[in-house]
């Protein structure tokens, strides 16, 4: 997957979009429209394992601009059309091995400076960035210029809901609701609480990604930071939503067109001591965690809650150097390794080894190529640790050279090429690379 497009405006997917993208996957592509056009880029459906900050499965937009700033997406709510400064961008998706969702799919054109548009709805910042309507008139601005909040004339219908529980439905239900609607609920419930979300009735009209009419449910008390539950439209009764702490927003949009019955749905308050169960920790924000990622050295609760009172604690956050402990990998050009590993979100060594056994070891000893991926596989699973602080990947020529003895063995296997070689440095850059 992944390639390099250059025709003025076109498509891309995940690989067997709309289907399950398969575990493991390593795309990118490079997106050139001629200077001075920028690329614009609207990611139309989006079904990637998340939520935010996207540890596991994401795609990824970066601009060919120093010290460019990089976006990522994951979830079931495609974001905003992207309005890039660039006239190059690197777009770059990433699946780990386990739960695989529906994908993306995405559409770029070339635009010439100071035409920024939005798509349908969309509201344009002065800045060039587009916001979802339901950000618009909020009371919280979300475009820098604060353009979003000026001159409102729309107010959001819904309302504060404080009570340990209560119900919310959209306008008229259970007969149609108007036309051009835009309501917003935030929930709040006693700190230590979280907020239980059922659906009774649902019924809004059909579209594939849901952006004419839809339910949209948030784990914050704002919609602009990403956390999304999830986005519902259509006849099917979403699940039950949990949210992780004692805030919960539930925005509901109409356009134009179509209308239908809308929902109905209550919610209730559940104390955290019910939430989690007893193998699992409970954050200060009501989210339950594995008690194996305690004192690991990442911030797993949003509060930083799973990583106090750890002076005890054997495993030192991002510590320097340590030695390679995973079997299977020793003999490489280096010695020594360091977690976490932050490009596969793998928390330490027992994990790593873990990871390493779902490679079908014992069939790959038979071909010929095998100690040159193995030390590939390696170097990325357990990277060079760096003295300078950090690790290394494996260089690009690695890469390609294991890539060009193995493809065709792999083929005979029914395996396919697991890494992009194009995403590993080549070592003539200032990243520095490592030869295992």
């Amino acid at each position: 997957c992944g390639g390099i497009l250059t025709d003025p405006a076109g498509s891309f997917s995940s690989p067997n979009h709309p289907g399950p993208y398969p575990p493991d996957t390593l795309c990118l592509w490079v997106i050139r429209v001629p200077p001075p056009a920028l690329v614009q880029l609207r990611v139309s459906s989006l079904a990637v394992e998340g939520p935010h900050p996207c540890l596991f499965d994401w795609l990824e937009l970066r601009e060919e601009i120093e010290e460019a700033a990089f976006i990522t997406f994951c979830g079931n709510v495609a974001p905003p059309t992207v309005n890039t400064n660039s006239s190059t961008v690197w777009v770059t998706f990433r699946s780990d091995s386990s739960f695989a969702g529906g994908g993306f799919t995405a559409q770029y054109q070339a635009i010439l400076p100071h035409q920024e548009g939005c798509f349908r709805d969309e509201f344009l910042c002065d800045g060039g960035r587009c916001v979802f309507p339901v950000s618009v008139c909020d009371g919280q601005p979300n475009c820098q210029d604060r353009s979003d909040e000026a001159n409102c004339k729309y107010k959001h219908k819904g309302g504060q809901m404080t009570g340990t529980a209560g119900s919310l439905s959209s306008p008229n239900h259970p007969k149609p609701y108007p036309h051009q609607q835009l309501c917003r609920w935030q929930i709040t419930v006693a700190e230590g609480h979280v907020i239980s979300l059922k659906f009774h009735n649902f019924s809004l009209e059909s579209q594939e990604t849901c952006q004419f009419d839809y339910v949209e449910v948030h784990d914050s008390g704002r919609t602009g930071d990403g956390r999304v539950l999830g986005r519902f439209c259509g006849t099917s009764r979403p699940p039950e939503l949990t949210s992780s702490g004692p805030l919960m927003t539930v925005l509901f949009v109409a356009d134009e067109g179509v209308a239908d019955s809308g929902f109905l749905a209550s919610y209730q308050a559940i104390a955290l001591s019910e939430s989690c169960s007893p193998e699992r920790f409970t954050c200060g924000s009501g989210e339950c965690v594995h008690q194996n990622w305690l004192c690991d050295g990442w911030n797993d609760c949003v509060d930083g809650a799973d990583e106090r009172g750890c002076h005890n604690a054997t495993y030192v956050p991002f510590s320097s150097c340590e030695p390679i402990k995973v079997e299977m990998c020793h003999g490489l050009s280096y010695n020594f390794t360091s977690f976490p590993n932050i490009w596969l979100s793998i928390t330490d060594q027992r994990e790593a080894s873990a990871v390493l056994r779902q490679y079908k070891w014992q069939v790959l000893m038979e071909v010929p190529c095998f100690q040159a991926l193995r030390r590939l596989v390696c170097a990325v699973v357990v990277p060079q640790c760096s003295p300078q602080g950090g690790v290394l990947q494996p260089c690009r020529s690695i890469c390609i050279s294991t890539q060009q003895q193995c493809s065709q063995a792999l083929e005979l296997l029914t395996l396919s090429w697991p890494f992009n070689c194009l995403l590993f440095p080549d070592g003539r850059e200032q990243v520095e690379c490592a030869l295992p």
